[in-house]
């Protein structure tokens, strides 16, 4: 499950989100049926505030947007895709605890480090 502090993406928003981020953005791929997404999502609002205003973390809803799970190959969930200027710039798949989200939403804040 999401997190209610995470702006929820849909198919129909995540292009314009992306385009008018102008930081990174970090999306949180998930499901309702997805046991890890509920702790990946409660993560992740935990680390939110460390990066305001330098970086956006958001999520989509994989079954309610499948067009953007296609375009993007989600495979698995929790899937947490890390945008630069609207490119994919690194993919992580699986929940983690905060020992490895912190350093990896704070390597996207290199622009392109990691491309």
């Amino acid at each position: 499950m999401s997190h209610p502090d995470l702006p929820a993406l849909t198919d129909a928003t995540i292009g314009a989100y992306l385009a008018e981020a102008g930081v990174p953005v970090a999306v949180d791929v998930w499901a309702e049926w997805c046991p890890p997404c509920g702790p990946m999502a409660r993560t992740l609002a935990e680390l939110q505030p460390e990066f305001a205003g330098r970086l956006l973390i958001a999520a989509l809803n994989a079954d309610e947007n499948p067009e953007t799970s296609r375009a993007y190959g989600i495979m698995s969930l929790p899937t947490l895709l890390i945008f630069q200027n609207g490119v994919v710039t690194q993919r992580l798949v699986g929940a983690r605890p905060k020992s490895v989200l912190r350093p990896l939403l704070a390597s996207a804040l290199t622009p392109y480090a990691n491309v």
